[in-house]
């Protein structure tokens, strides 16, 4: 547009045969040479000072011009846009109403008066200039923020995908940490005290030696079923052609068969079909409770309680052995035996379904396991299997003495009670 309007004014002066025709092309020139060395100069566009000090040398030539020829007026308007685009909006503003002064009094010098249409024209065009500029900037600044917004929003799914990538991740290893400490890890446990047994068994009682193998045996085919049912994530042998109460009169038999602890399964209520994953648990929270006494507590007898309430179902499994601190019992992985995961594993699945997870127990008293699990809408009753005994509702927890400690999983975890395997 620069270039046109002064092409316009340089080939007016010289049709119109000018007295000041020279003078005119001569000042369309240097402004011409002046304007085209700003795009050139790298230093006009990125140091206010230089764009500044291009600006006073292009109004000065542009001045000129008006002086010599009315045509030189039509200018301004271009000048305007660069004026508010290379200059902040609070010295643009004063050097557009310069320049459209000086702009007003070019017209009057060549009119010889002033019109309310001199006086407007470059007004309405510096007013326009502005407006368009500043809507300009405001929807560069909005499509800048969206841009950064958009950067933000792909970053923070980047973040959210990694985050549930790893989250998965450490999920599965939880599963199959509880799944191995709950089936192999026991399973093994036992194989190794009946092994023990048929060792001590030999070489004076024979027969008794080949029954600790053959179960041991037993053992190790239960625990590479348990194994390859684990690993893709299905439901436990003992469930899949039974109810939750037969697989614990099963895990209660074999408990006492394979270590000679008197075990006892008692249900009370009435048996209702469970949600898989609550049955799993349940069974699970079992296991391990039963592999701790006969680990940890030499005891004697062992109870195991499953009731049946309207809302909910719960799991008590008692016995009768030496008992412990729970606040002494190291933490985690902490233990140089490699254990340390039981009590943390019955925690982990209990809240996992909403439940509640109390441990009750002190030196000399025995030890209590309770697990409680929501259940939202339990299904009509299924028959009770045979050969299973009931019990009165309750907890089956220790007795509550001044010395007993408690641990529920409705408060904080303390690391030093999760540990007890």
């Amino acid at each position: 547009m620069v270039a046109a309007l002064l092409a316009l004014a340089a080939g007016r002066a010289v049709a119109d045969h000018a007295p000041d025709g020279p003078a005119v092309i001569g000042a369309a020139g240097v402004l011409a040479l002046v304007y085209a060395l700003g795009p050139v100069l790298p230093k006009v566009s990125a140091a206010p000072a230089a764009a500044a000090l291009w600006l006073v040398a292009v109004l000065a030539v542009w001045a000129t011009l008006v002086l010599l020829t009315p045509d030189g007026v039509w200018l301004a308007f271009p000048l305007f846009f660069v004026q508010l685009h290379l200059l902040p909006l609070r010295w643009a503003l004063p050097v557009v109403a310069v320049t459209t002064a000086v702009a007003v009094g070019g017209f009057g010098w060549h009119a010889g008066t002033l019109t309310i249409g001199t006086v407007l024209g470059p007004a309405l065009g510096a007013a326009v200039a502005v407006a368009v500029v500043l809507g300009y900037q405001a929807l560069y600044r909005e499509s800048e923020q969206r841009r950064r917004l958009i950067e933000e929003l792909t970053v923070a799914r980047s973040d959210l995908a990694a985050a549930e990538r790893t989250a998965g991740v450490l999920a599965e290893r939880e599963r199959l940490a509880r799944e191995i400490h709950d089936t192999l890890a026991q399973g093994l446990s036992s194989i190794q005290l009946l092994l023990r047994a048929a060792e001590r068994a030999l070489p004076g009682r024979p027969e008794s030696a080949l029954g600790h193998v053959r179960h041991a045996r037993e053992a190790a085919v239960d625990n590479l079923a348990e194994a390859r049912r684990f690993v893709r994530a299905l439901s436990p042998p003992g469930l899949e052609h039974g109810s939750l109460p037969a697989a614990l009169e099963r895990l209660c038999e074999t408990t006492a068969r394979t270590t000679g602890l008197a075990v006892h399964c008692h249900v009370s209520g009435t048996p209702a079909a469970l949600p898989t994953p609550h049955e799993v648990a349940l069974l699970r929270i079992a296991q391990s409770a039963l592999a701790n006494t006969v680990r940890h507590a030499a005891a004697h007898r062992a109870e195991l309680t499953l009731s049946y309430m309207d809302t909910e179902v719960a799991l008590d499994v008692v016995d009768d052995g030496t008992g412990f601190r729970p606040s002494e019992v190291p933490a985690p992985g902490a233990d140089t035996g490699g254990g340390g995961f039981g009590l943390a594993a019955m925690r982990a699945r209990a809240r996992a379904l909403h439940g509640t997870f109390v441990v009750e127990s002190a030196p000399g008293e025995g030890t209590a396991v309770a697990v409680t699990l929501p259940v939202a809408d339990p299904s009509p009753p299924a028959p009770p299997p045979a050969g299973t005994g009931t019990a009165p509702t309750g907890t089956g927890s220790a007795p509550s003495d001044t010395g007993t400690a408690q641990i529920a999983s409705s408060d904080p975890p303390d690391p030093s009670e999760q540990a007890r395997t």
